[in-house]
């Protein structure tokens, strides 16, 4: 997609971007708030196993919701390309891959999600271990789904701050979307390296806060209002000169 290709109507496309980033946020949502944080106990293996096999469905639908919001990232991650490239195509194409890699870590790691109900299935070659041992692997796969996901918002966060820069110079998004979205990005990698670094110390989850209204604001923000037609025009066409 260039960007002659959304010159007729930048607005329509910003408003794609930002009805699938609701989508995202809906389904990051109900995975973690009514799928993990329900099913999961804290410290007892045993009984999140329970509780994952006696709710299997929803587990399910809780790993398929991450692949959608997925989807969704790749397509918004190319509109937001293509509509900010104008500002400062480098540092676009930079967000780009740090997102990139982000998708890609958050894409694999999900299996850590779903090997829980492979491992607990009852599965005639798991029988070689002990239900107890099977309730501790389980966990344990769901505990390195949780740095992996610190992971990829590691990378996230970055690409969050570098979308801010760019949102504040672009002209045709307020400026205070910026700022929130770099502030966003900033506390995405702050929590995630306090998980790194010590293994009781947190400020989860006050500390994406933040990150969260800023998200949504952007996402409204493209919904309602889109981008400003003139400016983005005068910058597209700025750019193309300057090439």
């Amino acid at each position: 997609m260039k960007p002659r290709a959304i010159e007729a109507s930048p607005r329509l496309y910003a408003r794609i971007a930002g009805a699938l980033y609701l989508i995202i946020i809906a389904g990051g949502l109900f995975a973690e708030m009514f799928v993990r944080d329900k099913l999961i106990v804290s410290g007892d293996a045993a009984a999140t196993g329970k509780r994952i096999m006696a709710f299997e469905p929803l587990w399910r639908a809780g790993f398929c919701a991450t692949l959608v919001m997925l989807i969704c990232a790749v397509v918004v991650l190319l509109i937001l390309y293509v509509l900010l490239r104008p500002v400062n195509e480098n540092i676009a194409l930079l967000a780009v891959f740090f997102n990139l890699v982000s998708i890609s870590i958050e894409g694999f790691n999900d299996l850590h999600h779903f090997a829980a109900v492979l491992i607990l299935n009852g599965a005639d070659y798991l029988k070689a271990f002990e239900p107890r041992q099977l309730d501790a692997l389980a966990y344990l796969s769901l505990r390195l789904f949780n740095r992996g996901y610190d992971t990829s918002l590691v990378f996230f966060g970055f690409f969050c701050i570098f979308i801010g820069v760019l949102i504040f110079k672009s002209g045709f998004f307020p400026r205070f979307l910026g700022v929130l979205m770099a502030i966003a990005g900033l506390c995405y990698v702050t929590n995630s390296f306090i998980h790194f670094l010590s293994s009781t110390f947190t400020l989860f989850p006050y500390i994406l806060m933040p990150a969260g209204v800023s998200e949504l604001l952007l996402a409204l923000w493209l919904v309602v209002m889109g981008v400003n037609v003139p400016r983005w025009k005068e910058q597209a066409s700025a750019a193309r000169v300057g090439a």
